[in-house]
C-alpha cells in the first residue's frame, strides 16, 4: 500500500505469479529466503527492515549495523571524510536516519554560531538545530520556505519507512517556530519570492553577512550495511558569488572560527 502497487504489478516486477504472492501474503505459504529478498528488494523496504522481514520469516539477519568508527568501516569512513574535508570551505555533514549529526566539517561551525549549547549536546540533531528558536532559526532569513523544505522532506521519509522516530521528530517540529499568525520567530510570513526560484536556499544571517547556500544530498550507491545505507551527506554549495567569496576570506584567515 504504501508503494502504491498492487499485487499483480508487485508478482510482475518480482517474477512470481499473482497466486504464490497470495498464498505468501496469506500465510499459505513460506517464502524462501531469495524471495523474502527479492520481495524487498522490489518494494525497496530499507535494509534495517529486510532484516525484521527475515527474522519473521524463520531466517538469519543479513544486513549488519556497524558503527562508522568500526575497524570493518575503515574505508566508508575514509570516503565521508575525504568528501566532507573537500568541500571546505562550504559546509558539510553527514547525518543518520534520524537526523542525528555523525560527522561535520570545520565550516559547520559558521552555521552554528549563536545555537543554545543545550542543541549541540549529543546527539546533535540537525532537523531540531535548524527548526529550533534557540537554534538556527532566528537567523534563517527565509524561515518559513526552509521550515516548509525541511518538514516535507521529512514527511517523504515516514512516508517511505513508517518509521516512528521521525514521525515523532516531525511531530515535535511541526509545533516550533511559527506563531498562530503563519508568522515565523523572526517575523518573516514566508511571500512567495518576486522571481520564481530553481531551489529552496538556505539564507542565513551570519557575522559575514547574509549568505546564501544550496543544498544537495549524497548517498552510498551500493551499501550492504544498515549504517551506510541509512547515511546522508548534506553539502551545502554558496548559491552566489558573494557568499563563496565570504567564506573562502574566512577559512583563509588564522583567526576564522570554522
Amino acid at each position: 500500500m504504501r508503494r502504491r502497487l498492487s499485487q499483480l504489478e508487485l508478482a510482475l516486477a518480482a517474477e512470481v505469479s499473482t497466486r504464490h504472492l497470495s498464498c505468501l501474503e496469506t500465510g499459505r505459504a513460506a517464502p524462501s529466503r531469495e524471495m523474502v529478498l527479492r520481495l524487498a528488494r522490489r518494494l525497496d523496504v530499507p535494509l534495517r527492515e529486510r532484516n525484521h522481514l527475515l527474522t519473521a520469516a524463520g531466517f538469519a539477519p543479513m544486513f549488519a549495523a556497524r558503527r562508522l568508527d568500526d575497524p570493518a568501516m575503515a574505508a566508508a569512513r575514509s570516503v565521508v571524510e575525504r568528501v566532507l574535508r573537500a568541500h571546505e570551505p562550504f559546509p558539510a555533514l553527514a547525518v543518520d536516519r534520524h537526523w542525528n549529526v555523525v560527522v561535520q566539517n570545520r565550516a559547520v561551525a559558521l552555521l552554528l554560531e549563536g545555537v543554545d549549547p543545550a542543541l549541540l549536546a549529543p546527539p546533535v540533531n540537525a532537523l531540531r538545530v535548524a527548526l529550533d528558536p534557540r537554534g538556527m532559526a532566528p537567523r534563517i532569513v527565509n524561515f518559513a520556505a526552509w521550515r516548509a523544505h525541511l518538514l516535507g522532506r521529512l514527511g517523504q521519509q515516514i512516508a517511505a519507512s513508517d518509521d516512528d522516530a521521525l514521525r515523532a521528530l516531525a511531530d515535535e517540529l511541526a509545533a516550533l517556530g511559527i506563531d498562530g499568525d503563519g508568522t515565523s520567530a523572526h517575523g518573516e510570513h514566508g511571500a512567495a519570492p518576486s522571481e520564481p526560484a530553481l531551489v529552496v536556499p538556505l539564507v542565513l544571517a551570519t557575522r559575514l553577512g547574509t549568505l546564501s547556500f544550496i543544498s544537495t544530498t549524497t548517498v552510498f550507491g551500493t551499501p550492504v550495511d544498515i549504517t551506510l545505507a541509512e547515511l546522508a551527506l548534506e553539502s551545502f554549495f554558496p548559491a552566489d558569488a558573494a557568499t563563496a567569496a565570504a567564506l573562502q576570506a574566512a577559512f583563509a584567515s588564522p583567526t576564522a572560527a570554522c
